[in-house]
């Protein structure tokens, strides 16, 4: 091959390589992060070699599963934003808690990252997207998930962005492998009234609705949105990356136990992503099940996000079922444990409260009160 014709091309062969090192090296210093996952390292040096697994200490009877996602047009600002450092907690926290919410334990994962061109060693451009990298061993350590392996792509011209002439465009996908036990799933077939509702805190937008928050933005600030100046905090803000719930869930549900037992049942776990509260909470969890249920104290939704809804013209229905509206998961818990689930969370770093209650009606509703504009929401 004739790498010097190649790389004017817009494929350096010689910087690939070097970058792929690097990810290697994130990847090993990953190899300790899960308990249960003890890599075997076959690959002799090499950064493309070999890598099998072996699970261990997990409990009999368990089962693997596979949660595939990516960051979808995030990283459109997450580019804008320069915020490539921390893209990885919001691909982890789609392929991970895909997982976690059934009950299950994210153990390791391997990423396809797709990019311009990974730029010459030390240049702006390959700082930027060694930044993701950099990112995705923080945010792997702290799922307590093995980095096993990845792919690096040099694709040009195929990657699309809003913002065309970015050098540092991307897209990010991963899958993640867990484990899963009959015993251990939540299901959400437990789910009763009286139980309590817990809201963990975001503080953005995860990775979902995120066409209408660049919607959003080109209304506010034009259609180059991301070259103007007073833009700038609010591009930052909307690009925040993902709280990860992982570690705090998956340790009050006993995966770290050396009896496996629960500090905290926990009956069902909401995902607060696409569909929103009326979709992943209402309508899948509580009214299938004839149950109801009032939201009456969630969080107040991020300023970055009342400002988009402002822009974009969203109404406080839509504006719940488009976006988190400031709390990234729930959880249905027995009342007796709420105060310990919240607890708990502050160990973790995260805020958590008591949002609501799960009700029996002779109509099945459930009840939110806005924190958009003060106005209560009924679904049925």
């Amino acid at each position: 091959m004739n790498r010097k014709l190649y790389a004017e091309d817009g494929v350096d062969v010689a910087e690939e390589a070097s970058f792929s090192s690097f990810a290697g090296e994130i990847c090993r210093g990953s190899y300790n992060n899960s308990p249960f996952v003890e890599v075997q390292d076959l690959s002799e040096g090499q950064f493309r070699g070999p890598r099998p697994v072996k699970l261990n200490g997990l409990p009999d009877g368990y089962m693997t599963e596979a949660s595939s996602d990516g960051l979808g047009t995030k990283g459109i600002l997450i580019d804008a934003a320069g915020a490539q450092e921390t893209a990885a907690y919001d691909l982890i926290a789609m392929v991970a808690t895909d997982i976690t919410r059934y009950g299950g334990v994210p153990l390791f994962f391997n990423n396809i990252l797709d990019l311009v061109e990974v730029g010459a060693t030390g240049s702006e451009v390959n700082l930027k997207y060694k930044g993701l990298l950099k990112g995705l061993g923080e945010a792997a350590k702290e799922t307590k998930a093995v980095i096993l392996k990845g792919e690096t792509a040099q694709m040009g011209a195929c990657i699309g962005s809003e913002i065309a002439d970015s050098p540092t465009r991307f897209n990010w996908g991963a899958t993640m492998i867990g484990a899963y036990h009959k015993d251990k799933m939540i299901t959400g077939n437990t789910v009763a009234a009286g139980q309590k509702i817990i809201a963990l805190k975001e503080q953005g937008f995860r990775c979902n609705g995120i066409s209408s928050v660049r919607k959003a933005l080109k209304m506010q600030y034009g259609d180059a949105w991301w070259e103007n100046e007073d833009a700038k905090e609010d591009i930052k803000a909307a690009a925040a990356p993902s709280v990860l719930y992982d570690t705090f869930v998956n340790t009050i549900h006993g995966w770290y136990a050396e009896d496996w037992k629960p500090e905290v049942t926990i009956h069902a776990i909401v995902h607060v992503t696409g569909g929103g509260i009326r979709e992943k909470f209402a309508k899948d969890l509580v009214m299938e099940r004839g149950l109801s249920a009032t939201l009456d104290n969630l969080f107040e939704p991020p300023t970055i996000m009342r400002k988009c809804a402002l822009w974009r013209g969203v109404k406080d229905e839509e504006f719940y079922e488009m976006w988190n509206g400031g709390q990234g998961m729930l959880l249905v818990v027995e009342a007796a444990d709420a105060e310990h689930a919240v607890k708990r969370a502050g160990d973790f770093g995260l805020e958590a409260q008591i949002c609501g209650e799960i009700t029996k009606e002779d109509i099945p509703t459930v009840t939110v009160h806005s924190k958009l504009s003060d106005t209560v929401i009924s679904y049925t």
